[in-house]
């Protein structure tokens, strides 16, 4: 990640990024403190339903306009432009707040959120353009960290203040923005460093588009029919949207309700406390777009997402029948570590998919998608918030929502979930180290060759890599009958050293259907630190021009899963440092001597 922020413009995009998010949630959190403090019950969590919906309904409207726009002009000229938006729209609500005009400062949240509407899609877009396909992940996790953190930085710092200038001071809600009138100053400036800054982001448009934005079909929803078909077009780039949208809605509702199921059920009537207990989840996200961005070194890790949806269920269960304030603090950094886990690499997936041209588009479609359903869930909240269901049961109603999301991400990413469940258990005391990765062919049939050395290695082979390889395995192992419907899934291959034709048979068949292949010549795990004899079974596989690509794993031995243990000595506490070296793809007959030769000259290039 390190190389990524030497990039020209990363910088000053994630300052933009940061400016833009501290200032939207700071007048938003001084409206929820002033309807916190006036208000009770029902009516308390309505308005701030109704609040959550103004920030919503811009990206509802906006859909259309805003990915033309990001598709249309420049990525950094957008964000400048609204930044320029952003000024004017604070300035607007400075003197709502001096004049006291509450409902005034109430609606303005709708033309603040409408400006975030337009500059959303150009935002995330920038991202593929700034950092390319190579750091597409960790820029995700860059973003989502730096707009999490400064959603973290706003509850604190205008909640903190918002309380130091109130105090008892107030009788009515005017009185209340009165009194804290001035920090609406805090409000311009942040939108005018932002401008400042969003003004000497580099542009990454190679191409100007001559497209125009024709009103007409966008008031008769033709645009809308279109740019719907559009993110529909790829099924995972649609999957991921609803996924998205179905988990920031659960967000939504959750923070809709919470502040009274504080003051209700726990007597919590500290705006300072409620604020702060939510705002514990942002630093869980943090946290979580960070482990996102390690666990996608090689590529875009959406079986993390599924496996934190199951994280993300058991919080929703838990918060309701919680009553002590330190374990709700932890179950709100967990909610937010599973949050950031799930939604970096679900966003990284709909950009690393979506065409350059229609990226702000799909963009866009992201955020439209993902606005219905929240509004939907936060008038249904406003709806059984209005009848007297209590928070309890609300929690409850989402905890089968986050159900059903784990649902449709396991059906999506069931394998790569359950490699990633290995990954996890292994880098707790595993550090592996991959050379030559760019030796394996992206596409086409590949057959990956080289020593034996642990029970582990069909996992230290599979990390790097996102094709799923099929693995070659002795037929009495693969026929357990607790496993063999899980090596079926991951489309293992059974060899018998009796009868291996038709082992043999089935490997070429997934050769010729373009598959990986891996395959261990030396027959079994070895029994000291040498490369043993090499047989020859794979020389009778037609391999029709597949490419051969050898390899050497070096830093097993002497492990739990290892045969050879060793004699080196080593702390407990160290991680143990595995390599694996990929050498150049050989696509002539070689024979099992030579190749073994070659995976030997490969462990001399690693000592």
């Amino acid at each position: 990640m390190r190389s990524m922020f030497a990039i020209a413009g990363v910088i000053n995009y994630l300052t933009v990024v940061f400016l833009n998010a501290f200032t939207d949630l700071g007048h938003k959190i001084i409206i929820q403190n002033s309807v916190f403090k006036v208000y009770e019950g029902s009516t308390q969590i309505i308005l701030t339903a109704i609040v959550n919906a103004l920030i919503l309904l811009p990206f509802i409207l906006a859909f259309s306009p805003a990915g033309f726009l990001a598709d249309r002009f420049a990525k950094n000229s957008i964000m400048k432009y609204s930044s320029i938006a952003a000024i004017i729209i604070t300035l607007i609500i400075t003197y709502a707040y001096y004049q006291g005009w509450f409902f005034v400062a109430f609606a303005m949240t709708f033309l603040l959120a409408l400006q975030s509407a337009i500059y959303g899609p150009a935002k995330y877009g920038y991202i593929k353009e700034l950092v390319g396909i190579k750091f597409i992940t960790a820029g995700n996790g860059a973003v989502q960290a730096v707009t999490t953190a400064a959603i973290l930085l706003g509850i604190i710092f205008y909640t903190l203040l918002f309380d130091a200038l109130l105090k008892d001071n107030f009788s009515t809600k005017e009185d209340i923005l009165h009194v804290i009138a001035p920090l609406g100053w805090l409000l311009v400036l942040g939108s005018v460093i932002e401008y400042f800054l969003a003004s000497k982001l580099p542009s990454k448009m190679n191409e100007a588009s001559e497209r125009k934005f024709r009103f007409k079909r966008y008031f008769s929803g033709a645009y809308l029919r279109k740019n719907m078909i559009m993110i529909m077009r790829k099924k995972e780039i649609f999957d991921a949207i609803i996924a998205l949208s179905i988990f920031w809605s659960i967000s939504q509702v959750v923070l809709a309700i919470f502040g009274e199921y504080a003051k209700s059920e726990l007597g919590i009537t500290s705006a300072s406390a409620v604020q702060g207990i939510m705002a514990l989840a942002v630093i869980g996200i943090v946290f979580g777009s960070f482990i996102a961005a390690n666990f996608s070194k090689y590529y875009i890790n959406t079986g993390l997402s599924a496996l934190s949806a199951i994280g993300i269920v058991v919080i929703l269960f838990s918060i309701p029948i919680t009553t002590s304030i330190s374990v709700l603090v932890a179950e709100f950094i967990l909610f937010g570590l599973f949050s950031g886990m799930l939604i970096v690499p679900l966003n990284a997936k709909i950009q690393y998919l979506s065409p350059n041209v229609h990226l702000g588009t799909i963009l866009a479609g992201n955020n439209f998608v993902q606005t219905l359903f929240m509004f939907a869930f936060l008038m249904l909240t406003t709806i059984f918030a209005y009848f007297g269901t209590e928070a309890q049961i609300l929690f409850y109603l989402m905890g089968f929502s986050g159900i059903y999301l784990a649902y449709i991400l396991f059906r999506r990413y069931f394998i790569l979930s359950f490699w990633t469940f290995f990954e996890f258990i292994f880098k707790i005391r595993y550090r592996f180290n991959y050379s030559g990765l760019e030796n394996i062919p992206q596409e086409g049939a590949v057959m990956l060759m080289g020593n034996h050395v642990s029970w582990i290695d069909w996992f230290i082979l599979q990390l790097p890599l996102e094709r799923r390889i099929s693995f070659m395995i002795e037929k009495d192992i693969y026929n357990w009958k607790f496993a063999k419907r899980v090596f079926r899934l991951g489309e293992l291959i059974p060899v018998s050293k009796k009868a291996s034709k038709d082992s043999f048979f089935e490997t070429s068949m997934k050769l010729k259907d373009g598959k990986i292949i891996a395959i261990f010549p030396e027959g079994e795990i070895s029994r000291n630190s040498k490369v043993s004899k090499f047989y020859r079974g794979y020389e009778f596989i037609d391999r029709g021009g597949a490419a051969i690509v050898p390899f050497h794993i070096e830093g097993v031995f002497g492990s739990l899963f290892a045969r050879h243990k060793g004699d080196a000595k080593r702390c407990f506490l160290r991680k143990r440092e595995i390599t694996l070296c990929f050498g150049e793809p050989i696509y002539q007959e070689i024979k099992a001597e030579e190749l073994r030769e070659k995976v030997i000259n490969l462990k001399c290039k690693l000592i």
